[in-house]
């Protein structure tokens, strides 16, 4: 389990990453592209165990490494700084906000597997992306709580899996390995383990009134055998048909 967490981004799923991992007792070192003097109302709200940083030093201060940042912004991770890490992926692609993008649309790669290629040397696991921010701190639970809900993940390196599966446990979750990152686009927009599970029915609204009413929203509790059922009847539709909610 790392000592460190090293967060990319600090939009509404790093935050609650953030939060979560202080609560745990790890150290977190937060980046983002607008520079550490952007942090400091984050870091102060998360107590003396975070410390804000550039996206460079949070790469290399992390032994393992949680890019939450919008799919569009991926280059922008730092290769170089993140060589030999393990680094979760939580971006969901849209292409409305991310811009079409030819290998996704046609399916020749998941939005993980492009991240993955930009990484080219580090371990990339697809990780955070099929919950709503709220919901992933408020359904957080210990190892022995009945209503304990379960998170995918997906990679190609089994020692980086393990590394995730190790943080979800102390974030207060179970993992579900769906396999390497060609299988994750079971865990994309518009697949039936995407957010909906944790949410319910949800009413029809736009992407704004969406994001304020899962603030409202208690959660759903979903185990991991329910995550099994929802896979099991996962079909792969043309890349980015949902629309947003905005969770990077």
């Amino acid at each position: 389990m790392p000592g460190t967490l090293g967060l990319i981004g600090s939009g509404m799923i790093g935050s609650a990453v953030a939060r979560l991992a202080v609560a745990a007792g790890l150290d977190v070192v937060i980046g983002n592209s607008r520079g550490p003097e952007t942090l400091a109302d984050l870091v102060a709200e998360l107590g003396g165990t975070a410390r804000a940083a550039t996206s460079e030093e949070a790469a290399r201060a992390g032994d393992l490494i949680v890019a939450a940042i919008p799919l569009a912004a991926y280059r922008r991770l730092p290769a170089d700084a993140l060589t030999g890490k393990a680094v979760l992926d939580t971006a969901n692609y849209y292409p409305e906000r991310d811009g079409h993008l030819t290998e996704l649309d046609e399916g020749e790669l998941t939005s993980t597997a492009l991240i993955q290629r930009h990484l080219a040397d580090s371990r990339v696991v697809k990780a955070f992306n099929t919950i709503t921010p709220h919901q992933l701190f408020s359904l957080a639970r210990p190892a022995d709580a009945p209503d304990r809900s379960a998170l995918l993940i997906a990679g190609d390196d089994a020692e980086a899996k393990a590394a995730a599966t190790g943080l979800l446990n102390v974030l207060g979750y179970d993992a579900v390995d769906i396999g390497t990152l060609a299988d994750s686009w079971r865990s994309e927009p518009g697949t039936p383990a995407y957010i909906a599970p944790y949410l319910g029915e949800v009413p029809a609204m736009n992407v704004d009134d969406f994001l304020r009413w899962t603030q409202r929203a208690p959660g759903i509790a979903v185990p991991a055998a329910r995550i099994g059922e929802l896979l099991r009847a996962a079909v792969r539709r043309p890349a980015g048909e949902a629309r947003p909610p905005s969770e990077d």
